[in-house]
């Protein structure tokens, strides 16, 4: 799942294209949160670009009278636009985003690299190799950072709903994580299990 922020002085405009995204590619999440935000599609105003500090891809929807010489965005996007090529674009930004140095995560003394399934422990610099599940779990409490994560929060998340996945398959993830990373080491401590639940040790 990836959370996506639309930044746009038009509301019925950003209303509208948010129903878009959510119908055409359901892997996405709407976000108002810039602190999480995988992917920020600004339309445009180049002032509000300036609102952002985050390296994460930004498109940006251009209207005829905009100069966008020295926008240093991932795309621009000439309105009007054809829907699918705008998805396109979204599709491919997070993709590159995510296989890129930028797509790393950072946390804990930890660096995670999803595309390559590795996670970098940088008090000893060893490499573990971790699943895909594994990688998605990681992904999930990361960009839930401060909140206590349920199992049925990752079941819907990580597994999607699938009907032969029971709390104890995620404990079972849960463990086996642990124990390739932790190594019974406080100080390695990656995972914080609360009330019911699970959160990213940062």
């Amino acid at each position: 799942m990836s959370n996506i922020l639309i930044l746009s002085e038009n509301e019925v405009f950003k209303e509208d294209l948010s129903d878009q995204i959510k119908h055409h590619i359901p892997d996405f999440e709407i976000t108002e949160n810039k602190e999480i935000a995988d992917i920020v599609v600004v339309d445009e105003k180049i002032e509000l670009l300036k609102t952002l500090d985050k390296n994460v891809p930004i498109i940006f929807l251009k209207n005829n009278n905009e100069d966008s010489d020295d926008v240093k965005v991932h795309a621009i996007i000439q309105k009007p636009f054809l829907l699918s090529n705008f998805l396109d674009t979204v599709k491919a930004s997070i993709n590159i985003y995510e296989n890129s140095e930028e797509g790393n995560l950072e946390f804990n003394k930890y660096i995670l690299y999803p595309s390559r399934k590795e996670i970098l422990n940088k008090r000893n610099k060893s490499v573990t190799k971790l699943t895909e599940k594994e990688v998605s779990i990681l992904k999930y409490l990361y960009k839930n950072s401060g909140k206590i994560i349920s199992k049925n929060d990752l079941i819907q998340e990580v597994w999607e709903y699938s009907a032969d996945v029971a709390t104890h398959t995620v404990e079972t993830h849960i463990y086996r994580l642990r124990q390739k990373i932790e190594q019974d080491n406080s100080d390695n401590q990656i995972i914080i299990t609360s009330e019911g639940g699970y959160q990213l040790k940062l």
